[in-house]
């Protein structure tokens, strides 16, 4: 029990660098209906960019900058895939994820991991965030405004803030629009296309900017770091959605539970790990806890919702 209490900053903290990636696939899932599977790429190039540049002497903001911007460019490739070439969405996120294993490798220079160097000080103060934060705030070696909770909070406030404007702006009107009913959307004068392009560009960024931060954290960038990610953005959304669906009804705080679903989920795997459950095992537990959470509204609308009342032809 002790031992899972210790953890548990660190998996609130990872918790929030993936809800940022969560929050990414909210839009793409939840707004514009369409399963993107280029997260799993894009999520590694993000860190990629970073890491690559953070270590050659790049300030720390500008490699986060080129992180997204990046991490946009895939979207893009995504989306033009989809839109010009005519392919299937999880067909052109595929084909994306897999160009970009390359093109992540090539990044790091064809090594399959890069660490940064936190032995030295000065690059590890000017980190943003890092596992060693947790430590060294626990310990009052750090003030508690460097814990990763507190800045990844801070990162997650803008993210929501910004987008939460965004979809209140014509243009984001018209992506959720597309989202919800792509042929009334094209009636309206709307441009599909151009809308489902930028919701890819826009979901990649964010998920491209989560890799950077957990680049950070973890002090190192691994080429099999995004494998699996649609699935951890999934379980957030979903787990966020079944839990705070009946409370959270504004658009900034559906955001807000899509974080809160990333930090329950890992809430969830660090409770498991504290009893002693093979860590080879976790991307089976994902997987299950995602069919639970998805196959929970289908399970209410079968056997808990009111029955309809007959007779309604009588009246007619």
């Amino acid at each position: 029990m002790l031992g899972f209490i210790s953890a548990l900053p660190g998996a609130v903290s990872q918790g929030l660098i993936w809800g940022i990636m969560a929050i990414g696939v909210f839009i793409t899932y939840k707004i514009l209906d369409i399963a993107d599977l280029t997260v799993d790429g894009s999520f590694c190039t993000g860190g990629a960019v970073f890491v690559m540049l953070f270590t050659t002497g790049a300030n720390i903001w500008l490699a986060l900058l080129a992180a997204v911007a990046v991490g946009m460019l895939a979207g893009l490739v995504t989306g033009l895939l989809h839109t010009l070439c005519g392919i299937p969405a999880i067909l052109a996120g595929i084909l994306t994820q897999l160009g970009l294993w390359s093109v992540n490798m090539a990044i790091m220079g064809m090594k399959a991991s890069v660490a940064i160097n936190v032995t030295n000080p000065d690059t590890l103060n000017s980190l943003l965030v890092s596992l060693r934060f947790v430590q060294d705030v626990a310990k009052g070696t750090r003030p508690f405004y460097r814990h990763p909770i507190f800045v990844v909070g801070l990162f997650t406030a803008a993210v929501i803030a910004i987008l939460y404007w965004f979809f209140g702006t014509e243009l984001g009107c018209s992506l959720r629009a597309t989202g919800s009913n792509a042929n009334m959307a094209r009636a309206q004068g709307i441009n599909t296309d151009f809308t489902k392009v930028l919701g890819l560009v826009i979901s990649n960024g964010l998920v491209a900017l989560s890799g950077a931060l957990l680049v950070q954290y973890n002090s190192a960038c691994e080429i099999n770091m995004g494998r699996g990610a649609i699935v951890i953005g999934l379980a957030a959304v979903i787990i966020g959605e079944v839990i705070f669906s009946k409370v959270f009804h504004n658009f900034a705080l559906l955001l807000l539970a899509v974080s809160i679903g990333a930090i329950l989920y890992y809430i969830v795997l660090q409770v498991v790990l504290s009893m002693g459950m093979n860590p080879n095992y976790l991307k089976l537990l994902s997987a299950a806890v995602v069919a639970v959470f998805l196959s929970v509204p289908y399970w209410k609308g079968k056997y808990f919702s009111k029955p309809v009342k007959k007779g309604g032809a009588d009246r007619a």
